[in-house]
């Protein structure tokens, strides 16, 4: 048993669904939710050429066969005088046991290998499944160790930061006949994060994504986890890949606007364009089937119709903070509604969800930035505001990370006693809790221990042997602090935080925004605290260029605090979390656009920035008035 199989046997039973997967299969819970794997069988058997003699069928991380179990009655309904065989991996025997058992029950035969698919993959012959089905474990890197992780690298050629995900698809394409389908169910994250590249190439090369839904807050595992349904064939599709998201609604919340096409002028088609039901599974679909448009594969364009629906730019202006939610359907499982034509709102299991319809945009250089959803209206918008874009926040600043003690306990208190360490090395710190749109509250007063050098351009620690209090105090903790050995092995004291940065910027202006937010949280701090790693920051020190810092700094923070600021960001980035929570990570925010800041709007921007940054509790009227000037900078 190799490194990195000792540790998929080990983690694949925690991972895949979280603390709970062991009390779950005890009381025969299978690792993934019946009506998801029905929906996703019924999508990849909707996929499935009509073969001239028999299925073959693989499930490598298996679990409970629940997959396996719902693509066959999906097959059997599509093509019930076809044979199938099936081929089930899983390392967990007792997962399998389960298996066994439901299989012998129900007259099933499935060829069940408690083997690790990872490492046995190689030896299975080329093109010997058409259709593989697979939830994989979700185990990240930092758990699988080092040398496993490397060994991993090498043997499915990935690049950089990835979890047990990555191998499990990359081995996959070889696999596949010509045609044949690929059904992953997966965390959303590899749509739009750096770290999912390794994905986004593998569905980009030797297979390709025909349809893609991103099953947002539904909580459909009870693990905190956002799932994703991605349905890909092997070899060049020449239809587009249909894309379909869902995430609660937020009342409260103020919205992006997305101009659509009018719900009622779209005659739906199915996504497989074949006129058999949209999911697969008997659901009967709304409106008879129109001509396609060429290279659709049978569904028209996301919010394309005969007649162009889209709002006027003045429109969405009036509409701000309403989100184009479609017609409510009432009564409306989630899975139909996945396979509705259009967007849509349904009441599903005591909340109330969007449904948004479109198309996988595949941006220039996507392994890096990731994919996003396009629509007829929207684009058009994103066109008007590039069109206008003098920079993005990435091309004048570095946008860093708050500081990461990964010992928070000793380093981070609102009660530090006295006299328990020299109060020169006790900084404030700022957290997601203290920041208010425009500034910092910083009512908790929080501070951490910072054992450097302030005045210090570079990361240069404390000497303790001046500073005997703080000594004593880290030394009542070493066990603690020393079990980082990651950080001595790099050559740092015992001492440290992991993560610093650079001492000597704490001390200038800076921006500060929280990590994770339902709306952004752009704030001006002069005070010289330090930010925390919930946080991110811009340093005005290196706003660098013709412009001053200061009027720079406004100009961002007030684009990214506008309702342009939330709804570009829902349209080129669309990392959400639950309950409408967005990731304002360095990724994301440095690609918010910015106008010339030499123009009459942009120039009242940064000054009413600068106003609303001094007021204790800016009046609503003045958000009104920024997204205006917002609008009229990018000429909307």
């Amino acid at each position: 048993m190799t490194g990195f199989t000792a540790c998929v046997d080990k983690n694949a039973r925690m991972g895949r669904d979280g603390a709970g997967a062991r009390e779950r299969k005890r009381h025969g819970r299978h690792y993934t939710p019946t009506a998801l794997a029905e929906f996703l069988a019924g999508r990849v058997a909707a996929r499935v050429a009509i073969p001239g003699a028999g299925l073959r069928v693989l499930d490598p991380a298996c679990g409970g066969g629940e997959l396996l179990f719902a693509i066959r009655a999906a097959l059997a309904e599509r093509l019930p005088e076809v044979p199938v065989e099936m081929v089930g991996y899983d390392l967990d025997p007792e997962g399998l046991g389960a298996a066994r058992d439901r299989a012998a029950r129900a007259g099933v035969v499935v060829d069940w290998r408690q083997a690790d698919f990872l490492a046995e993959c190689a030896a299975l012959p080329t093109a010997s499944f058409h259709v593989v089905i697979a939830n994989p474990p979700y185990v990240r890197t930092q758990q699988l160790g080092g040398e496993a992780a490397q060994a991993l690298r090498g043997q499915f050629g990935l690049r950089g930061r990835f979890d047990l995900t990555h191998p499990f698809v990359a081995a996959i394409p070889r696999l596949l006949v010509p045609d044949g389908v690929f059904g992953l169910l997966c965390a959303n994250r590899f749509l739009t994060t750096k770290a999912g590249a390794n994905l986004r190439a593998v569905l980009l090369g030797e297979l390709t994504a025909v349809e893609l839904y991103d099953l947002g807050d539904t909580k459909l595992f009870e693990a905190a986890v956002l799932p994703a349904v991605t349905i890909a064939v092997r070899g060049r599709a020449r239809e587009r890949c249909r894309y379909v998201s869902v995430y609660q609604e937020s009342p409260g919340a103020r919205a992006s606007v997305l101009p659509g096409p009018v719900a009622e002028e779209v005659t739906p088609l199915p996504p497989g364009g074949t006129g058999e039901p949209a999911c697969g599974q008997g659901a009967e679909w709304p409106g008879r089937a129109a001509p396609a448009s060429p290279g659709t594969g049978g569904c028209l364009p996301a919010g394309r119709t005969e007649r162009d629906g889209r709002k006027s730019s003045a429109d969405s202006d009036r509409d701000e903070g309403v989100p184009d939610r479609g017609p409510f359907m009432e009564g409306a499982d989630l899975f139909e509604a996945l396979c509705a034509g259009t967007d849509a709102s349904i009441r599903w299991q005591g909340r109330r969800f969007a449904v948004t319809v479109g198309e996988l945009a595949v941006p220039a250089g996507s392994a890096s930035v990731g994919w996003r959803m396009a629509r007829v209206g929207h684009d058009d918008w994103l066109d008007a505001v590039s069109a206008r874009m003098w920079r993005t926040f990435g091309d004048l600043a570095r946008i860093r990370v708050g500081i990461k003690t990964n010992a928070d306990r000793v380093f981070i208190s609102e009660h530090w006693g006295d006299p328990v360490t020299e109060p020169e090395l006790l900084c404030d710190l700022i957290t997601h809790h203290d920041l208010r749109p425009w500034r910092v509250e910083g009512s908790r007063r929080t501070r951490v221990l910072y054992p450097y050098d302030l005045d210090h351009p570079r990361r240069i620690p404390v000497d303790l042997a001046h500073y005997p209090r703080t000594a004593a105090y880290l030394e009542q903790h070493r066990e603690v602090l020393s079990a980082r050995s990651y950080l001595t092995d790099a050559g740092r004291k015992w001492f440290e935080h992991w993560v610093p940065q650079r001492p000597s910027m704490w001390q200038t202006p800076k921006v500060v925004f929280p990590d994770i937010s339902d709306q952004p949280r752009f704030a001006l701090d002069r005070s010289g605290a330090v930010v925390n790693g919930d946080c991110y920051w811009i340093s005005l020190s290196e706003l660098a260029g013709d412009f001053p810092a200061e009027e720079l700094a406004c100009l961002m923070m007030g684009i990214a605090n506008s309702a342009l600021g939330v709804r570009f960001y829902d349209a080129v980035c669309g990392n959400r979390l639950y309950s409408g929570r967005r990731r304002w990570i360095t990724q994301y925010v440095s690609r918010l656009p910015l106008p010339d800041p030499a123009t009459a709007p942009a120039v009242a921007i940064a000054g009413l920035a600068r106003e609303l940054a001094q007021e204790p509790e800016p009046a609503p009227a003045a958000q009104h008035e920024l997204d205006d000037l917002v609008n009229r900078a990018f000429a909307l």
